[in-house]
């Protein structure tokens, strides 16, 4: 929806708002907010909103730290479980004290890539993202335990799925809060529940994902639980993905299909997924941007580890989805959920619009099980792996020129500072594992 500064003013009165939270995100993925009181909406829809930028992760040093918050008006939403002072929600972009945008801003990041897709005949990215997540029950205290919530598995419902009645209260608030809620259900793992909802342009779709969290991990509290978007909390176990479905529009012409494709795939597509296939290892350092993101991708349970494409098997990091026409898309599926989603859009965009521009020829799709392909046989087929730790994903993101200039300066060192320290701590932790294997046999 639209809404007019006066809309707003005029629906927390009559709504009876008395907070309203000022909301953005940091370099890491991280929700941040300022909370004002009604008193000073009128001063925030003006953009005069100042916060401490030096407080925040990735944002900038403390001898510049006085930034702005430009409320972006159409993601008014007031939050359904406040019922006593009840509280709204602004998304906003961040600003220099100058008037100029933020460079290490995230959503300000994706909005430059997509200015740039604009500039190359593309009106839209419409992205549908399939963020997963995990239940766990909490003790005394409400601490998250490592227990999960129910034994239930693809598809199940209550009895074995114990989640059932939090997942539905979850899919009604989101419905209250705008949402066009398409499927829920239980997933493949104990514990494990997936949440569709339907496309939108690239900004909105980061906003809801960012949203969507939000709003699960709320839910789940009120029911005594813990959700988490930890890609893999448990072992031997699925992890969670963020698959994201992506096309590009010309206003209301979907510029990846072609009816007289045996695929009905255009050039475009095609382009597009070359550059995707090209650049994988260099952005999964954002979409997969933790230590714990790659315990996913291995074989073996269903995460895609190798960088190849399919219209008839998932087992490689792009498939194509069977709907055609409007609908024809490329779904990219090796993200998950602890990915920053204003990063991650603007990556696979920048390395798809790559390919687009140098026409980057796509490799033939692998339409066999990878899972069970040996490693001279990947190597035969000219099928790579996506890094296998968050150390390699670093070296491959700094070496690529494109990926560092859809992040852009800023953003670029200060993720790379962050995740080298991330990186650091885990390589020279002890971990309980090591303990295990070796105290008794040294």
């Amino acid at each position: 929806m639209s809404f007019t500064k006066e809309d707003i003013l005029r629906i927390s009165k009559d709504e009876n708002v008395r907070f309203i939270r000022l909301q953005f995100t940091d370099l890491l993925g991280t929700i941040k907010n300022v909370e004002i009181p009604v008193s000073q909406l009128e001063k925030a829809l003006d953009n005069k909103m100042m916060f401490d930028g030096s407080s925040i992760e990735g944002y900038v040093r403390i001898e510049e730290s006085d930034m702005y918050l430009f409320p972006d008006l159409s993601t008014w939403v007031i939050f359904p479980w406040v019922t006593d002072s009840r509280v709204a929600r602004l998304i906003c972009d961040v600003y220099m004290p100058d008037g100029t945008p933020f460079a290490g801003d995230p959503r300000g990041i994706l909005k430059r890539c997509l200015q740039e897709a604009e500039e190359m005949g593309f009106t839209a990215m419409n992205v549908g993202p399939e963020p997963e997540f995990f239940l766990f029950r909490t003790d005394e205290k409400g601490n998250p335990t490592t227990e999960l919530n129910d034994q239930g598995g693809y598809f199940d419902l209550a009895p074995m799925d114990l989640g059932e009645n939090c997942r539905r209260e979850i899919v009604l608030t989101l419905e209250e809060m705008g949402f066009e809620v398409e499927a829920s259900h239980h997933e493949v793992a104990s514990g494990q529940h997936e949440i569709d909802f339907k496309y939108a342009d690239a900004i909105k779709a980061a906003d809801q994902i960012q949203t969507f969290k939000l709003v699960v991990k709320t839910i789940a509290r009120h029911h005594g639980l813990h959700a988490t978007f930890m890609p893999k909390p448990l072992f031997g176990m699925n992890g969670s993905g963020m698959h994201a479905h992506q096309s590009l529009f010309n206003g209301s012409e979907n510029m990846f299909y072609d009816e007289s494709d045996k695929l009905g795939l255009s050039k475009t597509a095609r382009y597009y997924m070359a550059g995707i296939l090209k650049h994988a290892r260099a952005f999964a350092a954002i979409t997969n941007p933790t230590v714990n993101s790659y315990k996913r991708l291995v074989p073996g349970y269903e995460a895609p580890c190798y960088v190849a494409w399919s219209a008839s098997n998932r087992s490689p990091m792009i498939r194509i989805p069977a709907s055609r026409g409007l609908s024809t898309r490329v779904e990219v599926r090796n993200p998950d959920p602890a990915a920053n989603p204003y990063l991650a859009l603007a990556v696979m965009l920048k390395a798809g619009l790559d390919g687009i521009k140098r026409k980057l020829d796509l490799p033939a799709p692998i339409d066999r099980n990878i899972y069970v392909m040996s490693e001279e046989e990947r190597i035969e087929e000219g099928i790579p792996s996506l890094p296998s730790d968050l150390k390699e994903a670093l070296n491959e993101m700094i070496r690529s020129h494109v990926i560092t200039e859809a992040l852009g300066e800023h953003a670029l060192a200060h993720f790379y500072e962050l995740k080298e320290i991330e990186w650091d701590i885990y390589r020279t932790q002890v971990h309980e594992w090591e303990r295990d294997q070796y105290m008794t046999l040294y």
